[in-house]
């Protein structure tokens, strides 16, 4: 799998899919919006719908957020749903 995780600074969300994805034992790329190498404005123009972050793209598609992602590993028997 393709993966490549934007996050910002200091979000919790951002931090829990980075744990779900090692997990998953996955190996992923992240971007780092609002830094000097990727600031917010470039990210803006290159995903203009997107709400929040994480914003995760796997093989070429993008979800927005941690549920859809924790849903896709799931059903692909990476993760379990049962809490430890």
């Amino acid at each position: 799998m393709d993966i490549l995780v934007y996050t910002t600074e200091g979000c919790f969300y951002c931090t829990q899919i980075k744990k779900l994805l090692q997990r998953a034992n996955l190996e992923y790329k992240t971007i780092q919006v609002g830094s000097l190498e990727y600031p917010k404005a470039k990210f803006k123009d290159e995903f203009p719908n997107c709400k929040g972050f994480p914003h995760t793209i796997i093989d070429g598609v993008e979800y927005p957020g941690i549920v859809d992602v924790a849903k896709l590993l799931v059903k692909k028997g990476l993760v379990s749903a049962k809490k430890e």
